[in-house]
This record gives C-alpha cells, structure tokens and sequence, in this order.
C-alpha cells in the first residue's frame, strides 16, 4: 500500500485548507487503494476569517496544526517531524492556507517565500525522487520548490499565473477536470476551486490529480 503525506495549512477556505479539496483528497486516496498521514506547520495562521462574514476576526489567533486537527479527525503530525523516507508521495490540497500560512504569496506575490518546514519535506521528497501533487492555489508554490522552468496550473486565473511565470514557472491552462503534469519534477497540478462551481466538479479533477499522483509513486 502506497503512503501518501497530505499537508494541511488550517481548516477553512478562506485562512486554511479547503475542507472539500481536503476530504476530496483523503476519499480519493483511500478509492485507489492508499494511505495517508496529515501534517500540517506547527505556527500561528496569518489571521482569522469570520467565514460567515468573510471578514477578518479581529484581535483573534489559531495555530495551523491545531486548527489543521479540526479536519484531519485529530490525527496530524507536525510538519517539521515529517520524513521523505516514510512516505512514496506528498500532497497539499488548496484554500487560501496554502497562499497564506504555507507560503506568503498571499501578501508578496511572485516575491513569496515557502514556509521552511513546506520547503523542506518537499523537497526531500522531490529529491527522492517521489511525486507532489499540489492542487488549487498550492501550485503558486511550485517555482520556490522545484526550481525555473517546471510546469503547473492553477486553471486560467490570468493574474496568479502571471505571478507564476514571473518566479520562473511555466503555468499552464488546465480545465477544471483535468491535470498538468510535468514528467521531469514528478509533479501533479490540477485546478479544483480555482476553476470549480461545485464539489462534483472539483472532485473530477482531485481523483485525476490523485490517480497520476499515486501511478508515478
């Protein structure tokens, strides 16, 4: 059986993961026969969204590994205890987390930077020699992981991959059910809610992202 590391940046789509691409994630994976471990950073989110108001939570905290908890049922891992050798895989769902807790691209655009734990496992898993899956927003991550020159889609968001290609990358167009895949790094894309009107829509493109993923391990 196959073990995947799934990491998590929070609970909520607008300051942590997106619940639906998570769990879509966790089914998809499971469907095809493999396991997974989340982890998530154990820091402070950037802040707190009122996601009934869509408005920041004034003068309110919450760590992303604990929040991260909420979704994965309890059981996660810091990230800064992760290792490539325990794993075949890694993938990291979408929701304004990724752009905000496990990156800064959220505030600095194609200036961004990797959280150093993201960085770091990442990276050992690519030079490993194992596949990434980044699905939703998470693919803005891609030129500070794998280097100039690596393919990846966020859909046909024409600001974000203006910003991508601006770090180096070479963002790709990608309909919502498909995938971008880039053979050298060992690196699965797909849209999800960048592109999706509804969680039928984001699944199609999660359990392809899943798949390709899993065929390369």
């Amino acid at each position: 059986m196959k073990k995947v590391a799934l990491i998590l940046s929070g609970c909520g789509v607008y300051d942590g993961s997106e619940i639906y691409e998570s769990v879509l994630t966790m089914l998809s994976l499971e469907n095809h026969g493999a396991s997974y471990q989340c982890f998530a950073p154990n820091i402070e989110q950037l802040h707190v969204i009122n996601h009934l108001a869509g408005e920041v939570a004034e003068g309110e905290s919450r760590n992303v590994l604990v929040e991260s908890a909420r979704l994965a049922r309890g059981e996660v891992k810091d990230l800064a205890q992760a290792q490539a050798a325990d794993f075949d895989a890694v993938i990291v769902p979408g929701g304004f987390g990724a752009a905000k807790n496990l990156s800064d691209f959220a505030v600095n655009g194609a200036q961004m930077s990797v959280q150093k734990d993201v960085l770091q496992f990442v990276q050992a898993m690519h030079k490993a020699g194992k596949p990434t899956g980044l699905i939703c927003i998470a693919p803005t991550m891609a030129a500070r992981i794998f280097g100039d020159g690596v393919k990846c889609t966020v859909g046909n968001d024409a600001d974000v991959a203006t910003a991508i290609n601006n770090m180096g990358a070479l963002h790709q167009t990608c309909l919502v059910d498909e995938v971008c895949i880039d053979e050298a790094m060992k690196l699965v894309t797909t849209p999800a809610y960048m592109l999706a009107g509804s969680i039928a829509e984001a699944a199609k493109g999660i359990n392809r992202c899943v798949r390709e993923v899993l065929n390369m391990a």
